[in-house]
């Protein structure tokens, strides 16, 4: 069970009028010690959403005003579990808000705004290129999808390969950084393999959108499990100690009806809050595209997982799946039909974010 689990972080980008981004300098970080402002997600937060304003809360001292998802990144190391990592932008702070902000002592000592290229040199090089693919691409293609800092999927149509910039850290930033970085770290709070222990898990699963000719949406029913059944879209739980999302779309498939398939682009971002014992999750949605009859007459469905499978009109779907699953339908059919640069919904338990942290979520069910 634990290879399905992974981290959760939410960061928030800070723009200026100037297209420069702002970045902190950790007190305590001797080697990496410029980040974008944010931290990991808490069992206590209802989405990365909430997690993002927190975090900005006790850093700064002030509340941000959330705007879009930047992108979604799915980060792996050897050393640590993967993470999913959310990055939001926020409203430019204003002059009232900058003189309110009170840095948290123990974490942060040093704010200032770099242009895109200073960004991707005082970064470490993931969040390099996770921040830097963030300022580069149009903020039209948010949220973007990446893998581990890389674009992949409807972020490649926006962004060119560039060449990593040297790494400098805060020497290639002493300038416009206040005095500090040349003083002695304090320890941190917490080592990093206690830090990592500590922190709470997610889950995630990869499910794909096919359709047939005529329109009408390829579900399964899933074996009674429980003593429940649901028809759902073809996929399932991502490993996510050894695979990407996309990965797991395409070994999903495989299983579950016996197609080799590549995903296509990605349509939703759904956080489903955790219900009773069970995890939140993450839920990624890709398109499958259009399939012949030719090509459905070749299904071959795992049984111990799979009692079934349909072909259902959207609105017949709609009636068929359970709410929170059939708002996710709904806004994964309003994506595909949009031009192929446009980025996935951004989705909290099947419905479309309200730009506010406090959005309700209702009870999903067992599946997702």
């Amino acid at each position: 069970m634990a290879g399905r689990e992974l981290l959760a972080a939410a960061g928030v980008l800070f723009p200026d009028e100037q297209g420069r981004v702002m970045v902190a300098r950790v007190s305590y970080r001797a080697k990496h010690p410029i980040e974008v402002p944010g931290g990991g997600w808490d069992a206590s937060d209802p989405s990365p959403r909430h997690t993002a304003v927190r975090e900005i809360q006790e850093e700064l001292g002030i509340t941000p005003v959330l705007r879009e998802l930047a992108c979604l990144d799915w980060s792996r190391d050897h050393h640590r579990p993967p993470i999913a990592a959310f990055l939001y932008w926020a409203d430019p702070l204003t002059e009232a808000q900058l003189a309110r902000i009170r840095l948290e002592a123990e974490e942060l000592d040093a704010l200032v705004y770099l242009t895109p290229e200073q960004l991707m040199s005082a970064l470490p090089p993931l969040l390099s290129r996770r921040v830097g693919s963030c300022a580069l691409a149009p903020r039209s293609a948010a949220p973007l999808e990446l893998a581990d800092g890389r674009p992949v999927g409807h972020t490649a149509l926006h962004l060119r390969p560039w060449p990593a910039p040297a790494y400098t850290g805060p020497a290639g930033i002493a300038a416009l950084l206040p005095p500090g970085s040349d003083r002695p770290a304090p320890p941190p709070p917490m080592d990093r393999d206690t830090y990592i222990a500590s922190r709470p898990r997610i889950r995630a699963k990869a499910r794909t959108l096919f359709t047939d000719e005529q329109g009408r949406v390829l579900l399964v029913r899933l074996v009674p499990w429980n003593g429940q059944t649901a028809w759902v879209l073809p996929g399932g739980s991502i490993e996510a100690d050894r695979e990407l999302p996309r990965d797991a779309a395409r070994r999903e498939t495989l299983e579950e009806l016996g197609w080799q398939h590549e995903p296509g682009r990605l349509l939703a971002i759904d956080w489903v809050p955790s219900v009773g014992d069970e995890l939140p999750r993450t839920v990624l949605v890709f398109d499958g595209g259009t399939v012949t009859a030719e090509q459905l007459s070749t299904i071959r469905l795992q049984e111990e997982e799979i009692a079934e499978w349909g072909l259902f009109t959207p609105e017949e779907a709609q009636r068929l799946l359970i709410p929170p699953i059939a708002h996710r339908l709904a806004a994964c059919l309003a994506v595909r039909a949009l031009p192929a640069g446009a980025g996935p919904a951004e989705l909290l338990n099947g419905v479309p974010h309200s730009g506010s942290p406090a959005v309700a979520a209702e009870p999903d069910g067992s599946h997702g």
